[in-house]
């Protein structure tokens, strides 16, 4: 089969379309024939980083790819609930593994897939999985109460346009901060007040919401200026290990690091199949793309997500 590598860190020409021999699925694992595979920020960190990511282990090449959408094909012994054939979705949540994703085929535990939504394709369905369980499990962190007030930063985002939409559904006044072209975009998805990501931050949002919003959930890595935007005693929560911000003015502030939750993901698929949950897909390219759809991640500007498919 083929599977989508790297073996050292770089630019984008360091990624590989490499054959390899299809796995097998062990104790507890799914073998997921891959539909669809999107293209995630976390794709450009293993590829630079590889070797000196602090979570990877030393190996002669790492996976690429965490977002899945595709059939069961074979499972192992001990998993019940999945049978081949099945359409499912599901996350690849570690970096030190040597296959990932986005391949022909992919090996996950039985835990970190879930059955696909009924209604989106494989393509739309594939772009679930680590963006909405980061915007799930952040605002689990925030412990946000109905009629609290909450920053989205990166509110036209993968993780940030989650984040504004079901915060909105939980009675969540939602203030998102993006591009100016972005306004429209975010308000359908909930947000009640809009602050243009050409503003000064904490200014703006302190002329919403007087003495600062109860907590804010920076999906754009704005960091300190964000922050800044909180009440005191408020809280902050980072998707990004580098813009964690100082804990400043009593804030609680939490760096929340996607994990699999088959829980989680069976209410995603649930909210996307009730018609409450937006699913943007930016293009769809083939597997053999891949140094290519990382380019235009990497160059910004993409509204929904790159999708490869094999």
């Amino acid at each position: 089969m083929r599977a989508v590598v790297v073996r050292q860190p770089g630019p984008d020409g360091v990624v590989e379309i490499v054959e390899v021999p299809t796995p097998e699925p062990g104790r507890g694992a799914v073998r997921v024939k891959v539909a669809a595979a999107a293209v995630n920020p976390v794709d450009l960190l293993v590829r630079r980083g590889v070797g000196g990511t602090a979570f990877a282990a030393a190996r002669d090449q790492w996976g690429i790819g965490w977002d899945v959408a595709g059939t069961v094909d074979a499972v192992g012994a001990d998993v019940l609930g999945f049978a081949p054939g099945q359409a499912v979705i599901g996350i690849s949540d570690r970096l030190d593994v040597s296959l990932a994703a986005q391949a022909d085929y992919v090996v996950l535990e039985a835990g970190n897939i879930a059955p696909a939504p009924t209604s989106v394709a494989a393509v739309a369905a594939a772009t679930i999985p680590l963006n909405g369980l980061t915007a799930v499990q952040a605002l689990a962190a925030l412990g946000l109460r109905r009629g609290e007030t909450l920053l989205v930063t990166g509110a036209a985002g993968a993780v940030g346009g989650f984040a504004v939409e079901l915060a909105a559904a939980q009675g969540v006044r939602v203030i998102a901060s993006a591009g100016v072209a972005d306004e429209s975009v975010v308000r359908a998805l909930g947000a009640t007040d809009f602050v243009p990501r050409t503003q000064n931050l904490p200014d703006a949002v302190r002329e919403i919401a007087t003495g600062g919003v109860d907590a804010a959930l920076d999906a754009a890595a704005l960091g300190p200026a964000a922050l800044a935007a909180v009440r005191g005693g408020g809280r902050f929560i980072s998707v990004s290990v580098p813009a964690t911000p100082i804990p400043l003015r009593g804030t609680t502030v939490t760096t929340v690091l996607v994990r699999a939750d088959r829980r989680q993901l069976d209410e995603l698929v649930a909210r996307v199949d009730a018609g409450e949950l937006t699913l943007r897909v930016a293009e769809t390219l083939p597997l053999a793309a891949v140094a290519t759809a990382q380019r235009r991640l990497a160059a910004g500007g993409l509204r929904g997500r790159l999708v490869l498919v094999p």
